[in-house]
This record gives structure tokens, C-alpha cells and sequence, in this order.
């Protein structure tokens, strides 16, 4: 009330200060001091050195008179709405800042006898077993400000055998009337027992799972309601590997991030993705630490046990691609330095070299020095790693019930990202019901590929760089051949090559020194081909459908390579379904030209190998122009797939890997009211979708209409997604689960 609290710098509430500076006084010889140690002269004497204690800090007499208190605790708990808590909550569960708080004034029972925190179940595990704490000759306070160590509920059986009996009664009667499991507070006055507040338990992700089905077991409540109960984002929780609680509480935190790829993971840190290799090739657990991320990284992520990262929000490249992979990832974390030329990252005064062990939480954004113990969710365990037989695993058998209810509900199909067979694979166990967006440029990076796209981007003449291109088509069409397979006739949109052809390119010396002698090249025509590639801004460069309108060999190669695949996996009567897609379009007649080349390239390869087979042709809609043609557009494409990540980039004109920086100052000052990287804008780029929805149905009524960008996991936009009437949301293969109960409760809703 009077600004009496920890100052920057202090461990301590400078009241238990107080309360502890005084028990070693009195008590000097003896190892741990009760506050019922404390006498009646002790008591006053503490009272006089806390209100020396606020007239010190607040520079104002404690206020004796009731009303005065009264009023100053009001208004404490009104200006508390704006604080750096408040604030930070608000963020983390998206509850509108103009909402404000509201005040209880209750008249409340001393509770000589002791008081208690209780719970219906258990929150960590949802187990129906009555759990909870509980002080003898205390206040509520006392029990959940940790100042003393409660006790076990339980042991009010033998202490208060009635009064135990009694809180037995209220936790069915309030189960009964709440249907949920509750958490409550009470006090015991001179053996009275009364109750003082009860609301819905706080819960783990696991046990909100158990707690809604069981209760449909038990006929509290309906299958709609159980899928409609649990918070979708709480999945990841049964998704994602933890740190051994032992090992973490013995460790040391060094720095924070934001959370963004779920999970824990331990690793040697180095700074080079080839190196990331090599050490993961020689067996050992690495993490890939970076300034920032970039394609090329991607070798690195993919073999790492997670990434770090100092720069980057929630929907940069590291956290994109790792949430794609199911790897754990921390982004932002502003304190680390890296010094890629040293092979060092300092954090503070410490310095840590490449191949030293660290931690990353990428559920909390929390890292530590050393390395922990981590395990397996029993859901991974089940699905992906085959070592646990569903019916031992009760965690596993009560998601798989809750997600078989909320398939019972949903309308929006739920589709995966991945360019790698074991990706979809993944996906499909989490239940995806085929790929949303498989990004082709991904499949460029590995081993000898990476020379050969070099080498097609060096070549000065058109039949050099179909000489390079010959060399990738089998490449590329194997690719595809696995990924087909891996679908088992599930519907693939793959999308043609993405990103400007610099970023295939090596930019230091060395590398280019390199690369120049594998292709039996001067080192000078590479520094050449690099700086002429060089952009100022290549997020709106020469990238997308520019590349094959510019270069069509490259579209053709391409599709080739899809429709092949497509024809040998049809000759083996396995059905395939693949849906190219054009990226980046503006104008119509880009659209049209690339559209054109792909029906060439089909009837050409159908010819040649004499099979027919299905497919469908469609662009990504993630440019406002696009949207506000797409009843242009709409006459060559049979699809829409909305690439929401460039589409929020280009409509605020704000780059999703620069903005990390000001974002949070933006939410902080209600300017916006969440990360619209991490869930749609509804106002300014949902606006944009429905246009871009209306236009594209008024020139194509059966077009097929989905969201591949990162927001296709995000609950609150797929319930966006799902009233604007969309096909399908994609996501990354570990959020597939989150997906499917998001968009069943986006039905119920």
C-alpha cells in the first residue's frame, strides 16, 4: 500500500528482514526461529521497528486510523492493474488491458486454530486425490507467502479428525456445483471451521487433460465441454521434454530468452552449423548457439538438440524452424554475446568457450549453465519413439481420448510444414491430415546439393545453369518420392523456391575461396556473383515467383521433379495429391505465367512417362496487393494459401526479426495488444484476408482457401481462421495436436 516492497538489488521483502534480523537477537544460538517463538514484548517491538521500517521507506507514518487503511488498500490493489507483473500476465494470457480489476471488501475470520490452501485434485498431475497445505496457529498468508513451512493436508486427519471430514464434504459439494476442479482457501477459528474463497484450479497441461476426461467418466461433464476446458497451448506440455525437476533446481540461471520452441534440452554450444555436424556426427548432444539464424542454419538446427539464439522474436527463423522440427528453442536473449572469431560466448562477466555444456528451457525462455537431466514426454514416447505401449501409459490414453472428441467437433482440416519425410511422418502420429506447406528451398542445404545450387547460380550462360539443374532434378525428385510415400495419399502443397538466390551463396572469404576451387572457378567470378546478388532489402527483393519468372528453368526443374515423383509413386497405385504453389505474387500476370508452365510441365511428364495423376495449381497470398486482385488471381488459381508471416510483414511495413526489439514497449503501453507475429491481426491483416476470401469465391466458388504461415498454430487465430470460413490451417508437425483442439473449440465456440 505504501510502496514499501524489495528495491532492485535486494534478495528480500525488507519486512522479513525485519522479522529474521529480530529472531537473531533473541534467539542467537538457535537454528530456526518460529514466528509463534515470538512473545508479546517480542511483537511489540517488531510492530515499532515495521513502522520505523515504513516511515523510512515511504518518508509517511503508518496510518493508524481504520478508514484511511481501508481506502490506501483499495487503491493499491486498483494501481496494481498497471504494474510490471500485472503487465507481464496479461501479455502471457492475452487479457485486454482496458478490462482493469475490481476490489472484494469482506469482513474476514482471524483463525487462531490455523488455515489452509486446498485443492479438489491434484493440480500438477489431475489425480482425484484431496491435496493441500495447511498451518497450525497461522493466517492464510502465512501459508502461501512461504514465509513458514506448511503441512500436508492429510495430517489434519489425525490433528482435526472433524474438521478434516469437513473439508472432505466441501471438496465434493464444490465439485458437484462447479463441475472443475477447485482451489480453496480456509481457517479454523477455535475449532470452527469456515471457508474463504474458492475459484477454478490453476493446472499443468497434463493435469487439465486427466481432469476433463475423467470428469466425463464420471458424468460431471459433457465431451463438449471437456474439449472446450483445456487450454489448447497446454498440450505442449505433454508434448515436450522437461528437465529432471532435481537437476534443475540444483543448477545455475544465467540468462533469459523468450520461450519459443517448447521443450528442454542440454548440449555442447558451438557457434557453426557444419560444426553442429560434425560434433553431433562424433556423437555428441550439441546446442547451436547464434547472433540470429538463416537458412543456411539449418543443417545445424536440424542436428542440434536445440537453439539459442541472442537476437530474434517468437516467429523469427530459429523459432519457426524449430518448432517445425520439434526442437527446443530460446530466441532473444539479448544478454548473451557471441563471438563467432574467439569460438566464445560471454553472459556477464562469464565467458563460456565452444564445447562447454549449457541448458535451454524453451517452455520458460530460461538458461543455465551446465548440463541437466531431461526425459521424454510419455505422449513422444507412444506416438514417435515406439518404447511405450499405449496402454501403459495413462497420460497418453487420456489425450488420445480428448483428441479423438475434438476431431468429433472441428470443421477446419489440419494440415503440417515439413520438407522431410520423417516430418510428416511425425505429423501424421500427431494426427495432420496432410502437408500445408512444404518448403522446397529446405531440400537445397544438404550435403552436395548446396554446391550444385551454387553452381547454378554462378553459371553465366542458360545451358550452364540447365546443366546444373539437371544435376539437382533427382535430387529433388527423390525427395519428393519419400515425401509421397510418407503421406499415404494424404494431399502435399508444395511450394516452389522461396527465398533470393544470395542467401544460397557463400559470404565470407574463405568459404568463397572454397567453393571457387570446387568448381574449378576463379575466387574473384564468386566475390563478383555474390556482391552483384547482394540486396538492401532482400525480404522484398528478387525472391518468390520473381525467380521463375526471371529464371523459368528454375520453376521447370521444380515442378519436373514434383510431377515425376508424383508419376512413379501412382505407378505403384499409391494415390498422391500434390498442389503446387506459386509464392510471392502481386500481379496476375506473374501468376498466369507460372501456372502456365506448370500445366506444361504436367502434360509433358504424363506424356513421357504415360500415367496420369491429379494435381492442383495455386499461389500464397502474402502480399496486400495479392489480396486486393485476388478475384484476378482467383481465374488461374484453384487455392489460396495465405502465408500469414510475410503478409503481417508487408501490411505493418515491420520485419518480424527486427521487431523483437520494441514489440513488448508496444504491449507494454497498449499501443497493441499482442504479438501480431505470434497471433493474427485481425483488424489490419485479417481485413486484408477477407477481402483476398470474398474476391477469390466471387471469381472461384470451390476454391480451397488455408493458412500456412506460422499463425496456423495459434488458438486464437484459428478461431479467427475458422470464422472466416478457411479449408485448412497448417502448422509445424509438434503443434499439429494444439491445432486439432483449437479449431474443435473454435467450432463450439
Amino acid at each position: 500500500v505504501m510502496g514499501v516492497q524489495k528495491r532492485e538489488g535486494e534478495s528480500h521483502d525488507p519486512f522479513e528482514v525485519v522479522i529474521e534480523n529480530l529472531k537473531h537477537e533473541l534467539f542467537p544460538r538457535k537454528h530456526e526461529v518460529m514466528d509463534t517463538d515470538l512473545d508479546e514484548e517480542a511483537l511489540k517491538t517488531l510492530v515499532h521497528r515495521f513502522k520505523a521500517l515504513v516511515k523510512e521507506r515511504s518518508g509517511e507514518s503508518f496510518p493508524e486510523d481504520p478508514m484511511t487503511q481501508l481506502f490506501g488498500a483499495i487503491h493499491a490493489v486498483f494501481r496494481s492493474w498497471n504494474n510490471e507483473r500485472a503487465v507481464i500476465y496479461r501479455r502471457k494470457y492475452k487479457i485486454p488491458a482496458e478490462w482493469g480489476t475490481a476490489v472484494n471488501v469482506q469482513a474476514m475470520v482471524f483463525g487462531k486454530s490455523g488455515s489452509g490452501v486446498a485443492f479438489t485434485r491434484d493440480p500438477a498431475t489431475g489425480e482425484k486425490v484431496f491435496y493441500g497445505e495447511f498451518l497450525i496457529d497461522a493466517q492464510g498468508e502465512d501459508v502461501v507467502a512461504g514465509v513458514r513451512t506448511p503441512e500436508p493436508v492429510a495430517n489434519l486427519k489425525s490433528k482435526m479428525p472433524s474438521t478434516y471430514r469437513e473439508l472432505e464434504k466441501v471438496c465434493q459439494r464444490l465439485e458437484s456445483h462447479f463441475h472443475d476442479m477447485q482451489d480453496f482457501e480456509f481457517t479454523i477459528e477455535d475449532g470452527r471451521f469456515f471457508m474463504l474463497q474458492t475459484r477454478n484450479g490453476k493446472r499443468t497441461g497434463v493435469a487439465a487433460v486427466r481432469i476433463a476426461v475423467e470428469m466425463v467418466q464420471e458424468k460431471r461433464i459433457s465431451k463438449k465441454e471437456a474439449v472446450k476446458r483445456v487450454p489448447a497451448d497446454s498440450l505442449s506440455q505433454l508434448l515436450s521434454p522437461i528437465f529432471d525437476h532435481e537437476s534443475r533446481r540444483g543448477s545455475q540461471l544465467i540468462a533469459r530468452g523468450l520461450p519459443a520452441g517448447p521443450g528442454a534440452a542440454s548440449g555442447h554450444i558451438y557457434f557453426n552449423p557444419y560444426e553442429v555436424e560434425a560434433r553431433v556426427a562424433a556423437g555428441e548432444k550439441v546446442l547451436l548457439v547464434r547472433t540470429e539464424t538463416s537458412p543456411e542454419d539449418i543443417r545445424g538446427m536440424l542436428a542440434a538438440e536445440g537453439t539459442l539464439t541472442a537476437r530474434g522474436g517468437v516467429s523469427s527463423h530459429a523459432a519457426l524452424v524449430a518448432r517445425q522440427l520439434g526442437k527446443v528453442c530460446v530466441c532473444g536473449a539479448s544478454s548473451l554475446q557471441i563471438d563467432y572469431e574467439r569460438g566464445i560466448l560471454k553472459v556477464g562477466d562469464r565467458v563460456f568457450p565452444k564445447g562447454e555444456y549449457l541448458s535451454i528451457d524453451g517452455s520458460t525462455g530460461e538458461i543455465f549453465a551446465g548440463k541437466l537431466k531431461t526425459a521424454s514426454s510419455e505422449v513422444i514416447q507412444v506416438l514417435l519413439e515406439k518404447t511405450l505401449a499405449p496402454q501403459k501409459s495413462p497420460t497418453y490414453q487420456n489425450f488420445a481420448k480428448l483428441m479423438e472428441w475434438a476431431d468429433e467437433y472441428r470443421r477446419l482440416d489440419v494440415r503440417t510444414n515439413a520438407d522431410q519425410p520423417e516430418q510428416v511422418q511425425n505429423a501424421l502420429a500427431f494426427g495432420a491430415e496432410g502437408i500445408g506447406l512444404c518448403r522446397t528451398e529446405h531440400m537445397f542445404f544438404e550435403g552436395e546439393r548446396i554446391d550444385i545450387m551454387r553452381e547454378m547460380i554462378l553459371a553465366e550462360t542458360m545451358p550452364d545453369r540447365q546443366k546444373a539443374l539437371d544435376k539437382l532434378l533427382p535430387l529433388q525428385r527423390g525427395d519428393f518420392i519419400e515425401i509421397f510415400l510418407a503421406l499415404k495419399g494424404h494431399p502435399a502443397n508444395i511450394r516452389l523456391i522461396d527465398p533470393p538466390l544470395h542467401e544460397f551463396l557463400p559470404h565470407t572469404e574463405a568459404q568463397q575461396k572454397d567453393l571457387a576451387k570446387k568448381l574449378g572457378i576463379s575466387v574473384e567470378r564468386v566475390a563478383k556473383r555474390v556482391h552483384d546478388l547482394h540486396e538492401f532489402n532482400p525480404m522484398l527483393g528478387h525472391r518468390g515467383c520473381r525467380l521463375g519468372v526471371v529464371f523459368p528453368e528454375i520453376t521447370q526443374m521444380q515442378v519436373r521433379a514434383i510431377f515425376e515423383a508424383a508419376a512413379t509413386v501412382a505407378q505403384a497405385k499409391i494415390t498422391v495429391q500434390p498442389e503446387i504453389m506459386v509464392p510471392l505474387v502481386s500481379y496476375h500476370p506473374e501468376v498466369k505465367h507460372q501456372i502456365q508452365l506448370i500445366h506444361q510441365t504436367a502434360k509433358d511428364v504424363m506424356k513421357a512417362k504415360r500415367e496420369k495423376f491429379s494435381y492442383k495449381v495455386g499461389t500464397m497470398i502474402e502480399v496486400p496487393r495479392a489480396c486486393l486482385i485476388a478475384d484476378a488471381i482467383a481465374q488461374e488459381a484453384e487455392f489460396f494459401s495465405f502465408g500469414t508471416n510475410d503478409l503481417t510483414q508487408t501490411t505493418l511495413a515491420m520485419s518480424r526479426d527486427d521487431s523483437g526489439s520494441f514489440l513488448p514497449n508496444y504491449q507494454e503501453k497498449q499501443i497493441i495488444p499482442q504479438n501480431p507475429f505470434a497471433s493474427i491481426d485481425t483488424v489490419g491483416v485479417g481485413e486484408l484476408m477477407r477481402i483476398a476470401i470474398e474476391k477469390g469465391r466471387r471469381t472461384r466458388k470451390t476454391i480451397k482457401l488455408g493458412v500456412c504461415g506460422e499463425h496456423g498454430g495459434d488458438p486464437d487465430s484459428i478461431r479467427f481462421f475458422h470464422d472466416l470460413g478457411l479449408s485448412y490451417v497448417s502448422c509445424s508437425p509438434f503443434r499439429v495436436p494444439i491445432a486439432r483442439l483449437a479449431a474443435a473449440q473454435a467450432a463450439l465456440s
